[in-house]
C-alpha cells in the first residue's frame, strides 16, 4: 500500500479555499468537501461524477498507540527530535492525522529524556505539534508478572509513582495525555483518580488485577482498556477473571489490536458487541511497520522474522508475536473483510472514537466546521489504500498515481 507512494510537504496557509471530491463514508453518496483556515467549510452533495466510484473520504486516522514507524523506533534511547518529526510525517502515508506517541517501561532517565524530545519536536515543528496531542505512558506502572507484562523489560516494572509522574509532566511540558496502569497495585486507585484530576487520561492494561481491583480504577476514572485481550496470562481463571470485569463495565471503552494476530475473529467480535461504540483500534504499531518482510534484529524481541502475511514473531519461535506491524488501513481491511464491522464502524473506530475518548475536535468527524483532517481511502489489491491524507485541509499525502 505504501510503495509507489509520497508524502507532500503542507503549503503555505494562505487563508484560500481548496476542496476534494469523494463518497461520504457514512452514506456511499458523491460529496465536494471544501476547506476554509483549516476548517470544513461545506460539504456539497453532487450527482454521480466520474472518478468517485469506491472512493470514500472520511475523518482521519487517529492512533492512540504508536512505538514506532518504518524503521524509526520511539523506544530506542536516545530518542531525538528530528526522528518524532518523520514519524509524525510518515504516518500521513497510514492516513494518520494524529497520533500518541507510545513510551513503553523504561529506566526513569531514560523515559524522561524521551518525553523531552517528542516536546521540542513539538515546540520547534507546527506540523508535528498538530499531528501529536499528547503522549501515551504504556508502562512503567505496570503487573511485574510474566503474561500481563508482556514484551515489557522487568526491570523497569514499578509501582505508580505521583512524583515521578510529574517529573516526567514536567519534562514533557505537559504533553502526558494518556497512561497505562494496573490497578493492582497498593494506592493504585487514588493514582489514578488524581491523574484524571489532571487531565491524563486512565487506562487499564498490562494486569493481574482482580475484579475488585477492576472495579475500584474505574470508579477513580479509568476509562479504557489497553489492547484487550492482549497483555494477559496464557491461561485464566473461569471466572471471575480481570478480562470479565473490563468487558461487563459498559462506562469502560476498550482498545483492540485488529491485526490478525493478536485476537481471534471471535474475541474481537464479542468485545465489539458488547462494547459498541466505544470500541476503538489501535495499531500498537512497532518500528518494522511499514518495513519489507524480512529478518530483523530488535532491542526488545532480537532476532526476528516478519512474515509477507504481516505478522512479526521471534525467529526461534514462530508461535510467539514480536509485536504488531499492520496500520489502522490494514486493521480496518480486515474488520471489514472478515464482517466483523461495516465499514462505518471501522472507520470510526479508528477516527472520530478515539478522538471522542481524548477529547480532540477532530471527534466532530465530516461536519461542516470540524477540522480538516481528512483521509482518501480507496479499494486496492490487498485490501483498504490509502489515496490522500489532509491535514488542516492541506494535502500531506497523495498516492502515486500509476503510470
Amino acid at each position: 500500500m505504501t510503495s509507489g507512494s509520497s508524502t507532500v510537504a503542507p503549503p503555505a496557509r494562505t487563508g484560500a479555499s481548496s476542496s476534494v471530491e469523494g463518497r461520504d463514508y457514512r452514506t456511499d453518496m458523491p460529496v465536494r468537501i471544501s476547506f476554509l483556515d483549516g476548517l470544513i467549510a461545506e460539504i456539497e452533495p453532487l450527482a454521480e461524477i466520474d472518478g468517485t466510484a469506491g472512493r470514500w473520504i472520511g475523518p482521519g486516522l487517529v492512533d492512540l498507540q504508536v512505538n514506532g514507524y518504518r524503521g524509526l523506533d520511539l523506544n530506542t534511547p536516545p530518542l531525538l527530535p528530528e526522528l518524532v518529526e518523520r514519524v509524525a510525517a510518515e504516518l500521513a502515508r497510514e492516513g494518520v492525522t494524529s497520533f500518541l506517541p507510545t513510551l513503553v517501561s523504561n529506566g526513569d532517565d531514560e523515559i524522561e529524556r524521551a518525553l523531552a524530545a517528542i516536546a521540542t519536536a513539538c515546540s520547534r515543528s507546527s506540523s508535528t505539534c498538530a499531528a501529536i496531542p499528547g503522549v501515551h505512558l504504556e508502562g512503567p506502572f505496570i503487573s511485574p508478572e510474566d503474561g500481563p507484562r508482556g514484551a515489557h523489560d522487568a526491570v523497569h516494572v514499578k509501582a505508580p509513582d505521583w512524583e515521578l509522574l510529574c517529573r516526567w509532566q514536567e519534562a514533557a511540558r505537559g504533553l502526558i495525555s494518556m497512561i497505562t496502569v494496573a490497578p493492582e497495585w497498593p494506592g493504585a486507585a487514588s493514582f489514578v483518580a488524581r491523574c484524571v484530576e489532571y487531565g491524563i487520561t486512565v487506562a487499564i492494561g498490562h494486569t493481574a488485577a482482580t475484579a475488585e481491583q477492576v472495579r475500584e480504577a474505574i470508579t477513580a476514572g479509568a476509562c479504557i482498556s489497553t489492547h484487550l485481550g492482549n497483555g494477559t496470562h496464557a491461561q485464566l481463571p473461569r471466572h471471575p477473571n480481570y478480562l470479565w470485569e473490563q468487558l461487563a463495565h459498559d462506562e469502560l471503552w476498550a482498545s483492540v489490536i485488529a491485526d490478525g494476530f493478536h485476537l481471534p475473529d471471535s474475541v474481537i467480535k464479542v468485545i465489539l458487541k458488547v462494547k459498541g461504540d466505544r470500541a476503538i483500534v489501535v495499531s500498537d504499531a512497532v518500528c518494522l511497520s511499514g518495513m519489507p518482510p524480512g529478518e530483523y534484529e530488535t532491542p526488545i524481541g532480537g532476532e526476528v522474522v516478519l512474515t509477507p502475511a504481516g505478522k512479526l514473531h521471534l525467529r526461534q519461535s514462530p508461535e510467539l508475536l514480536a509485536g504488531s506491524v499492520q496500520m489502522l488501513p490494514t486493521a480496518m481491511s480486515n474488520l471489514v473483510g472478515r464482517g466483523l464491522a461495516s465499514l462505518q464502524d471501522a472507520w470510526e473506530m479508528c477516527s472520530t472514537r478515539p478522538s471522542h475518548l481524548l477529547d480532540l475536535p477532530t471527534a466532530a468527524g465530516l461536519a461542516v466546521g470540524a477540522p480538516g483532517d481528512l483521509v482518501v481511502i480507496e479499494p486496492g489489491e490487498a485490501g483498504l489504500a490509502i489515496g490522500a491524507t489532509y491535514k488542516a485541509g492541506e494535502p500531506v499525502f497523495a498516492a502515486a498515481v500509476p503510470a
